[in-house]
């Protein structure tokens, strides 16, 4: 009984096989070139005949045989990078660029491609062009360390060209715009400068991103214009008196809780190190929406300065107030909070040296007594490098650029998350 052709061409897959099993490579490559005349679309056994050419030097042949392979299957982008790495070793580039084309049509985000994409793009001197496949390749690629041998060289390399690339272009955009920058005020030029840092990767771009309620349209700005919180004034006079309380308190060092308080079913991430620490501690004075009556009652000046700042009012959630205490050679991860509809503020009242804190792109210097705002929902963190213990006071404002009837349904939809769920706090500020 004549066999039928797919039925034959298993069989023959199974001698080839068994052959190569057997270490008989001339009678797998027989199999496989009675395969290819039955059916020349048949992938395995071109891909078989393409390795056996290049084991032979043959690299016509491999490419040859890559090419039916790569077009039987166009959609699998390793048979285009095969072939493509066959036409590299035959020095066609223009063949090479082609088939790399293809892979990439076939996976945008193949990284073997974009590699060596990049990799034919550096031996031409096409400069930009390499960089934007060593970029594409970067930004693709898991971390160094999680790569494989092969692929770690090749990736660290990308990343270096990376770099080097925009390294020359922001000293060329640098030169070119030194005249320009100069006829502007400084105060004219800050956020083009921030601009252009983001550009040429000298600083990461910062965008809102709270882990809970998003509000669109509010403009994510690292640190306020003092100007829109005219009642600021008030609580910055009252410095001293707000320090004389916390120094009362702190005396009788009763009170104080560590910030982070994860329980040990939670994912901790970043707050592993300061989970259940004094090294981060409070001493609320608002707390998840309420007062703390014996701590407001030791308080009674601050919590009246206090009044003058507009208090979000969510039940369960906010407002909040507290005394931050940071320990020496203590840090607080970068972070984000859980809503850009209210800002953070902070009132510096014992601040040693090397003590910083980072918003975003903006890194500043707590001053004694000199309070700013700043939108917690962008990445930040906190730094005591000193000897000396840090303490500042912390509470939250609404948003000024949210409006009152915003506001009203802002409380209103905490009210309803809290009858459907309940109260599901975590706040970082």
């Amino acid at each position: 009984m004549t066999m039928l052709p797919h039925a034959q061409v298993a069989e023959l897959h199974q001698r080839a096989r068994q052959a190569l099993q057997q270490q008989r490579e001339a009678e797998a490559v027989a199999m496989w070139q009675r395969i290819v005349e039955i059916a020349p679309g048949d992938a395995p056994a071109q891909s078989g005949l393409a390795r056996w050419a290049m084991r032979r030097g043959d690299l016509s042949a491999a490419a040859l045989h890559f090419g039916l392979v790569a077009r039987a299957e166009p959609g699998q982008a390793r048979h285009w990078t095969a072939l493509a790495q066959v036409q590299r070793q035959r020095g066609d580039d223009a063949a090479e660029e082609a088939a790399l084309f293809e892979a990439l049509k076939a996976d945008p985000q193949d990284l073997f491609a974009l590699l060596m994409r990049g990799q034919l793009y550096e031996r031409q001197g096409r400069d930009q062009a390499a960089a934007h496949a060593y970029i594409a390749a970067t930004i693709v690629a898991p971390p160094v360390d999680r790569l494989s041998p092969e692929l770690r060289p090749l990736v660290t390399h990308a990343i270096e060209y990376r770099l080097a690339y925009q390294q020359r272009l922001a000293n060329h955009v640098d030169a070119a715009l030194e005249a320009s920058l100069r006829e502007e005020s400084s105060a004219d030029t800050d956020r083009f400068r921030l601009s252009l840092d983001i550009m040429v990767g000298r600083k990461r771009r910062y965008d809102s991103q709270p882990s809970r309620y998003f509000m669109p349209r509010l403009e994510p700005i690292e640190f306020f214009d003092p100007a829109l919180f005219p009642w600021m004034a008030a609580i910055e006079a009252g410095t001293d008196a707000i320090r004389d309380e916390f120094l009362a308190v702190l005396h009788d060092d009763s009170g104080f809780t560590p910030y982070v308080e994860y329980g040990p079913d939670q994912p901790i991430e970043q707050w592993a190190e300061l989970n259940h620490s004094l090294r981060w501690s409070c001493y609320h004075l608002w707390r998840n929406g309420q007062p703390v009556p014996e701590h407001v009652a030791r308080c009674p000046e601050t919590m009246h300065l206090l009044e003058a700042s507009p208090r979000p009012d969510q039940p369960g959630r906010t407002p909040v107030a507290m005394f931050s205490l940071l320990k020496p050679r203590t840090r607080i991860p970068p972070h984000v909070g859980v809503s850009n509809a209210r800002l953070v503020c902070h009132l510096p009242l014992i601040i040693p040296p090397r003590c910083h804190f980072r918003v975003g792109n903006t890194t500043r210097e707590w001053v004694p007594g000199r309070a700013w705002v700043f939108d917690d929902s962008i990445n930040h963190e906190a730094v005591n490098d000193s000897d000396q213990l840090r303490v500042i006071l912390i509470w939250d404002t609404w948003h000024p650029h949210v409006t009152e009837a915003e506001r009203r349904l802002i409380t209103a939809l905490s009210r309803a998350l809290n009858a459907f769920g309940g109260v599901d706090v975590d706040y970082g500020a």
